[in-house]
């Protein structure tokens, strides 16, 4: 029997692309595991009305982690349209998997490592290495959302909070509200989540982001809870920051930062930022970690018009695959793969079509085992 049971989940697009450069990593590395498909994705939107199935859940539940490759999201309507002729107009609303799974196992830390490595032509600078802690389960992304706004919604926000009052000559069908729910607990999880990473590995400081200013209430309980946190942490500074000038400080000096620790939505846009730093999503790996599962992805999308080409950067994917051996406690095997994939980037001689070269998905992944 296999020590690991891994629930393989390649999605759309060129996640089938990536994911099959990923399997030939971890089969030169001999990982003691068992692959299990799952089933995920637009396919079985557009035939089931439902991209997670109820079966690839169970299967989960029986794996010790996941390694998933990319999704397909469109618009409500675009959804709705994609559905086969049987489905449509039964009321189907989509709603992203990789969110469901995120809720459904809380998997409330979302991990993105973004580090510049030596040779990488895309590197804004070569010495950027920052880690984003993202609260992956709360805020914007809850789905709590109305269109139209029904009238006892609006009645009871108004109730509550009299600027709801400028809307009242404004029809409910003309108004879209989706609410933002912070708790005190996801809060401190992912606070205190970027402050033991840091103390486990030397960093100085752990970067606060949100816009407590204007959100107020959200914002604040985050910015509140932080300095609770901190003082559990006395030689690791908390530095607090906006959103919006987090963004402009990345760019200017991105060396200055270390750890970053915020919210869902404002995480989800600040880690794209420190991914184009480190040479954009090619190389943008993420953890989706809960107290006893977790699901590895890379953070780019299906890209439906290169499917199948082997065109795309694997990199995300493997450095993503890295990850998962860390989690698993696999070190040697996780310091091994990121060694060879630093050493490829640093060598130059094969290169996806994004860092100016010609080669193809599966050769990057065949030049990374030669260097194990």
């Amino acid at each position: 029997m296999a020590k690991y049971k891994i629930a393989w989940l390649p999605g759309d697009g060129v996640g089938n692309d990536v994911m099959e450069a990923a399997k030939i990593v971890l089969d030169k590395i001999k990982l003691d595991a068992e692959y299990i498909h799952g089933d995920i994705g637009w396919e079985f939107w557009k035939t089931e009305a439902n991209p997670l199935p109820d079966r690839t859940i169970d299967l989960l539940k029986n794996t010790d982690c996941a390694l998933f490759g990319a999704i397909t999201s469109l618009p409500k309507e675009e959804a709705e349209n994609d559905l086969i002729p049987e489905l449509k107009g039964k009321g189907h609303i989509y709603s992203s998997p990789i969110v469901r799974l995120r809720q459904e196992f809380n998997l409330r830390t979302n991990l993105r490592p973004c580090k510049a490595y030596k040779g990488n032509p895309l590197n804004y600078k070569d010495d950027i290495d920052i880690v984003v802690f993202r609260e992956n389960t709360e805020d914007l992304y809850v789905g709590i959302e109305f269109h139209p706004l029904p009238d006892e919604v609006r009645d009871v926000v108004k109730k509550h909070n009299k600027k709801m009052a400028r809307f009242d000559n404004t029809s409910g069908n003309d108004i879209a509200v989706s609410l933002r729910v912070n708790t005190r607990n996801g809060c401190r999880n992912i606070i205190t989540d970027a402050f033991e990473y840091a103390k486990k590995f030397g960093r100085k400081s752990v970067t606060v982001v949100e816009k407590p200013n204007v959100i107020r209430e959200t914002s604040g309980l985050m910015i509140r809870t932080a300095r609770e946190v901190a003082k559990n942490y006395p030689d690791i500074e908390l530095w607090e920051t906006n959103i919006d000038a987090m963004c402009m400080w990345l760019v200017k000096n991105p060396q200055d930062y270390s750890v970053l620790a915020t919210s869902n939505m404002f995480g989800d846009i600040v880690s794209d930022l420190c991914a184009q730093l480190v040479g954009g999503l090619g190389f943008a790996a993420s953890g989706n970690i809960g107290d006893n599962y977790a699901v590895f992805e890379p953070t780019h999308g299906s890209a439906p018009k290169y499917a199948g080409q082997y065109k795309v950067n694997p990199m995300a994917m493997l450095l993503t695959t890295k990850m998962m051996l860390d989690w698993l406690e696999e070190s040697e095997k996780a310091e091994a793969l990121e060694l060879a994939i630093s050493n490829v980037i640093a060598e130059g001689k094969v290169r996806t079509y994004d860092m100016g070269g010609s080669n193809t998905t599966l050769e990057i992944a065949e030049a990374v085992t030669e260097k194990l």
